[in-house]
């Protein structure tokens, strides 16, 4: 089997220390992971055993103790009508505030640890969390509806980030030095320090490997963390966030599941030194507004209105084409830093449209866990509806609407499946453009120059990523340097090429502040600056 995830690099997989083969880490029992060069893709086997036969229960974990509740939140399958994959913990108020205090109880200790010996202890916690990756790997595709694969390398990527945040652990207390200078008889010691208790909200589509952009970071700093996950599909994560929380001390970690409005205090508060939160731009914005009562800090990793733009030069071959398919359809389009809008040189459209088109004739809409599944439902029905409204006011635009697969039947039939669908030169105003699909829907739109480009290509609301394709570097420089977004890629766009060692977010409506990297690091820092006399240089002043 394929996983379409080629930016996991050898020396991505563990710490320099660790001597194992990278190639086949990360796998579970009965699993193997290898790296085709030559496809670009990630070759899994996964054991046969990855259903999960009775409906998953799962708890709080605080303070080291897992917490079951009277009230549950039902997990549904989304492609499956009726269906009840799991229940979680419903946390009440009063949970969310003993959460709260035990991340405040376990921060002095934490906090006063060495880097080292925290990430030590961080080391020894990710130890093993392989060993029960297909079982979460089942559980997420059922909860999510994305293919397992896909629910595979989401657990995947938790360990990869954790491990890429433990490799930087030298550089987290790296502070500098401000000399005596003329006029300032002060030398200045500036380090950092943690900030205290910290909640990290993650999203539906990619729960674990979202989680892992901040959670490591946040622990290394020496702050103390309350995970809350997507109260549609909390099931797995909340397995591998307890398993890592179970071998740090009690209050390290902890996670909380439950209903928003019990969630308050998660953001408001007095003891929440930060949020962390992964969404919707309209939930960032309610997040802001909460956290902003209490003066509280956040990082906002919002959504995105990702353009690539396709030069007049661009190589569209069938690897350059394998790759921007997975970058707009993979997760069934629910990926903030998919492609949702595709600029092509007005020479070069009809091969982009062939190209696509005969790709999704090939795609299979099912079930995640069925052999041969490419892609899975929507989600939520309230996502299928509005995907489902704006192909539809597409199509009564008169623009060229593409439309493929077929939608299964049976124990499927009413779940939330869409055809995927090519928007051919669309209006830039219908909602396909200029809105976030979340999707399996791509609008195609011609240009003539590249400042057209740029400019159509920048004129959105967000920035999150862009994407330049072309067989000239200096194209592909030139373009990307003025386009308004956090990150570019070349010759590629999206998840499957991110580098997880570099800082990550949006402008614009996409977010405030970055994850992964150093960077991340400070996120959940803050500096301390120490000024000393210098008597001589003071004493010179006089005179």
């Amino acid at each position: 089997m394929e996983v379409n995830f080629r930016k996991v690099e050898d020396d991505f997989m563990k710490p320099e220390t660790d001597t194992r083969n990278p190639c086949h880490h990360g796998a579970g029992e009965g699993s193997t992971l290898l790296f085709d060069k030559h496809t670009e893709r990630w070759v899994v086997g996964l054991s046969d055993t990855l259903s999960t036969e009775a409906p998953v229960r799962t708890g709080l974990f605080i303070g080291g103790q897992e917490r079951q509740t009277a009230e549950t939140i039902s997990v549904a399958d989304p492609a499956k009508p009726g269906v009840v994959v799991g229940e979680a913990a419903a946390a009440s108020a009063a949970d969310v505030a003993d959460a709260v205090a035990a991340a405040k109880a376990a921060y002095p200790a934490w906090s006063a640890l060495s880097t080292a010996e925290r990430a030590r202890q961080m080391a020894d916690a990710i130890a093993g969390i392989a060993d029960d990756r297909d079982t979460d790997a089942a559980i997420l595709s059922q909860e999510n509806g994305k293919i397992r694969m896909e629910s595979w390398v989401d657990a995947l990527v938790f360990e990869i980030r954790w491990n890429l945040a433990l490799m930087i652990a030298d550089d987290v207390d790296a502070g500098k030095t401000l000399p005596v200078v003329p006029g300032i008889p002060v030398t200045t010691e500036v380090s950092y320090q943690s900030l205290g208790v910290v909640t990290i909200i993650v999203p539906f589509n990619w729960p674990i490997a979202i989680l892992a952009a901040s959670l490591p970071h946040a622990l290394l700093a020496g702050n103390t963390v309350i995970v809350k996950p997507p109260p549609s599909a909390p099931l797995a994560t909340t397995r591998v966030v307890q398993r890592v929380a179970e071998k740090l001390p009690a209050g390290v970690l902890n996670v909380v599941t439950g209903k928003d409005e019990n969630m308050g205090a998660l953001i408001q508060n007095p003891d929440i030194a930060k949020v962390c939160f992964t969404g919707s731009v309209n939930g960032g914005k309610r997040i802001m507004e909460m956290a902003a009562k209490s003066l509280t800090r956040v990082t906002l990793e919002l959504g995105g209105n990702d353009a690539a733009i396709f030069a007049e030069d661009a190589i569209i071959d069938d690897v350059h084409l394998d790759r921007l398919y997975a970058a707009i359809f993979d997760s069934t389009g629910q990926i903030c830093m998919n492609a949702k809008r595709i600029y092509v040189h007005r020479s070069r459209m009809q091969e982009v449209v062939d190209g696509l088109s005969a790709r999704l004739e090939k795609a299979v809409i099912g079930y995640g866990l069925d052999e041969g599944t490419t892609m899975g439902p929507l989600h939520s029905p309230v996502q299928k509806a509005f995907v489902e409204e704006i192909i539809e006011e597409a199509k009564d635009s008169g623009a060229t609407v593409l439309e493929f697969g077929e939608l299964p039947g049976g124990d499927l039939a009413g779940g939330n499946f869409l055809r995927p669908a090519i928007v051919v030169d669309p209006d830039p105003e219908l909602r396909v453009v200029s809105q976030e699909q979340f999707g399996p829907v791509i609008p195609i739109i011609p240009f003539d120059t590249e400042e057209e480009a740029v400019h159509v290509a920048n004129d959105t609301w967000g920035g999150l990523c862009g994407s330049v394709w072309t067989a000239d570097p200096a194209t592909a420089t030139r373009i990307g340097n003025q386009l308004v977004c956090g990150y570019v890629f070349v010759n590629d766009h999206g998840a499957t090429r991110l580098d997880l060692r570099a800082p990550f977010g949006g402008m614009k409506q996409s977010g405030i502040g970055r994850e992964q990297g150093i960077e991340g690091i400070r996120a959940f820092q803050d500096t301390r600056s120490i000024g000393v006399i210098d008597p001589e240089a003071l004493a010179q002043m006089a005179h």
